[in-house]
């Protein structure tokens, strides 16, 4: 028996493309392709990567928004996947989300008040002591009582996303995946909200998925960091490890990418070249060959695993190179 909270294994998402007259197949987005991971109750994962690569995908089939394609997805040993509608109904207060944009996330023809109680109305729980639960969610969000009858066009972006946060809180659950929760506010509140964020995780001891494109902020909250790149993890180690010592040709480009905030400092920031290549029809061999500055003929046939390349046992850091080694080595 492991002590993971949640643990993934070879999960796949795929979109089907469909065209011409009868409306059959013609071609597949592989927005998640192959993808296995663990996450440590009480620790928190950051997921970074581009635009398109799959992060807040994954974040929908863990949390069965969709349907997962393959894989294995275990929740406290418990395989999602197999479980009926009822039995998963029964599981899903366990694992929210908080969405990126607060001003789509919440239902504008709703106060605040049935925005907090819906979660309450549709697992049918805490029926006598509704109020005071919802009055509890927000001070533990920093709202005032009085924004129980107000809409949610009466608040500002980050009181939204406070909302949203008390409504993924209102079910105690045990994971929250956050799908860049703070890319649509001002710098000055992402980090009002990422302590917020903090601050509930140490309070009620709860586990965070962080999706974000920041990985300035990916660095401040997280543990562990899982780098992904068109539908695929290529590297994910301990934080500190993965900013120090990036291993990954593509990691090594998104460090670099990191503002320094004194400009009398000089820094090598990698440019890649090209485009990202289409999910639906993804490079043979490594996907990020096309862009890699080390490319080799290996790289352009076979597809790297996800290997652990480290010598210390206590910390793992997995990466998909085929030339890991050489990069360690400082050979390239």
């Amino acid at each position: 028996m492991n002590s993971y909270l949640l643990e993934v294994k070879n999960l796949k998402k795929y979109f089907f493309i469909r065209g011409g007259v009868f409306w059959k197949e013609v071609g597949k987005v592989y927005a998640v392709d192959d993808v296995s991971f663990y996450v440590k109750e009480g620790e928190t994962l950051g997921l970074v990567g581009e635009s398109g690569c799959g992060k807040t995908t994954l974040g929908r089939v863990i949390n069965y928004l969709y349907k997962p394609t393959y894989g294995v997805i275990k929740f406290t040993n418990i395989d999602l996947i197999k479980l009926k509608h009822n039995d998963l109904q029964n599981l899903r207060h366990n694992i929210q989300m908080i969405f990126q944009d607060p001003y789509e996330s919440l239902n504008p023809r709703h106060t605040v008040e049935y925005i907090l109680e819906e979660p309450f109305l549709i697992h049918k729980t805490f029926i006598k002591e509704r109020k005071l639960k919802i009055l509890d969610l927000l001070d533990k969000v920093g709202l005032p009582k009085n924004s129980l009858k107000r809409y949610p066009h009466e608040f500002s972006g980050g009181q939204r996303q406070r909302i949203g946060i008390a409504r993924a809180l209102a079910l105690n659950p045990k994971l929250i995946i956050c799908d860049e929760p703070v890319s649509a506010l001002d710098v000055s509140i992402q980090s009002q909200i990422i302590n917020l964020l903090l601050e509930l995780q140490e309070s009620l001891n709860l586990t965070y998925i962080f999706i974000a494109h920041d990985l300035s902020i990916v660095k401040h909250i997280s543990d562990r960091v899982a780098v992904m790149y068109l539908g695929k993890i290529v590297e994910l180690t301990d934080s500190k490890i993965i900013y120090s010592n990036p291993v990954h040709p593509y990691t090594k480009a998104l460090i670099s990418a990191i503002p320094i905030p004194d400009p009398s400092k000089k820094y090598n920031k990698i440019i890649l070249k090209g485009e990202p290549p289409s999910s639906s029809n993804p490079p043979k061999g490594c996907r990020f060959h096309t862009r890699c500055p080390y490319v080799i003929d290996i790289c352009k046939i076979k597809e790297p695993e996800l290997i652990d390349i480290n010598d210390n046992i206590e910390i793992e850091h997995l990466a998909a190179c085929h030339r890991s080694q050489e990069i360690i080595s400082g050979k390239i």
